[in-house]
């Protein structure tokens, strides 16, 4: 076993000499900057503001949720921070570079250029040159895991050549160590290396998404973006697929984005959560602080929604309906994102956080007695 151990981590150090992507980032230090910035993310689609001004963090290791309700922009978010949407506005920074640079900020880019460049202004334009470039090679340690297993596996290719296109995407050629590798991450999800020369259709849901996984990781990347990977799946399957996310988080050092819209699931396997509403970010706070003190109504509306396997507890939930235009009055002041308590910010106006201020301070007494 520790020789087996051995010769696969000889195999992963030979992929990072191979891809040497971190070479881009050898000033970045985890320890004082997270490993994704996401700031003022916009993406407008035609008649849909499907995210509309959301910025986050995540550090590196920790799993981030992101949770809301069918069409508020979790997919979304998740598909423009990796590329597959070209952003309408905003910055995506990864290990501390720039991957995501929208129209928007382009356009702010270049007024702020053309100041500097008619002020003589020479160390601001070549910093602002610098700033600018867009590391798109460093998208090669970002993947992402689909919400549909059977739609993201092209039908006419073998598991092997499926996992193997990342590796040949970026240029590795060598046969040996191709099939080596794919054999090694079919292993890692639970699967056999016999699996490699069969093809999507021969097998099941789960096995599907755990191809997916494999696909993803195969390119030791630093982040998973996993779009609600578990929500296609039959409900025996789904711990099976949380517990292995979780044992390569552990195993491989992995920072998780998990998009879901089951609240349960996501504080199961998450160590912040951030609550989406309509393309908005409503709420953002650690999983227990969440659950300990949901303030936003909308937050309240989805626990309210959470079934128990308690038959009294059942019969008195009561479900919470969030309607914005009955529960918010923003004639006076409009909406910011706003930290409450340290670590806990609520989208809301001066009036909405000294009452969200007294509700954690009310929830915390009665927790007291």
């Amino acid at each position: 076993m520790a020789e087996k151990n051995v010769k696969r981590e000889n195999k992963d150090n030979k992929l990072d000499e191979m891809l040497r992507v971190d070479n881009y980032t050898p000033d970045f230090d985890p320890e004082k900057e997270p490993i994704l910035r996401v700031e003022h993310l916009k993406q407008y689609f035609k008649f849909t503001k499907a995210v509309d001004d959301v910025s986050f963090t995540i550090k590196k290791g920790e799993v981030f949720g992101l949770v809301g309700e069918s069409g508020c922009g979790k997919t979304t978010t998740g598909r423009s921070i990796i590329g597959l949407y070209p952003i309408t506005d905003g910055d995506v920074f990864f290990r501390g570079k720039r991957i995501g640079m929208g129209a928007g900020a382009l356009k702010r880019w270049k007024k702020e250029y053309a100041e500097a460049k008619s002020a003589g202004d020479t160390a601001k334009m070549e910093q602002l040159k610098k700033d600018k470039v867009v590391h798109s090679d460093l998208m090669t340690k970002i993947q992402m895991i689909f919400q549909d297993p059977v739609g993201s596996l092209d039908p006419r290719m073998t598991v092997r050549e499926i996992i193997a296109e990342g590796l040949k995407i970026r240029g590795i050629r060598d046969k040996q160590f191709i099939d080596e590798r794919v054999s090694d991450v079919l292993e890692k999800v639970g699967l056999v290396p016999e699996h490699a020369e069969r093809y999507p259709h021969e097998f099941s849901g789960g096995q599907r998404q755990r191809i997916g996984i494999a696909r993803a990781i195969v390119l030791q990347p630093d982040l998973i973006i996993a779009d609600e990977p578990i929500s296609a799946l039959d409900v025996s399957i789904q711990a099976q697929v949380i517990n292995l996310m979780n044992d390569l988080r552990d195993e491989m050092g992995l920072t998780i984005m998990f998009i879901a819209h089951d609240l349960s699931v996501v504080k199961y396997f998450s160590d912040r959560i951030g609550v989406m509403y309509f393309g908005k970010m409503v709420e953002l706070a650690d999983s227990d602080e969440l659950f300990a003190h949901p303030l936003h109504p909308y937050t309240k509306s989805l626990l309210s929604a959470i079934p128990l396997p308690d038959p009294n507890y059942e019969k008195r939930r009561k479900r919470i309906t969030y309607v914005p235009a009955l529960t918010h009055d923003y004639t006076k002041e409009g909406p910011e994102f706003k930290e409450v308590i340290p670590g806990h910010f609520v989208y809301c106006n001066s009036e909405e956080l000294e009452k969200y201020r007294e509700e954690v301070a009310r929830l915390d007494a009665n927790a007291g007695k």
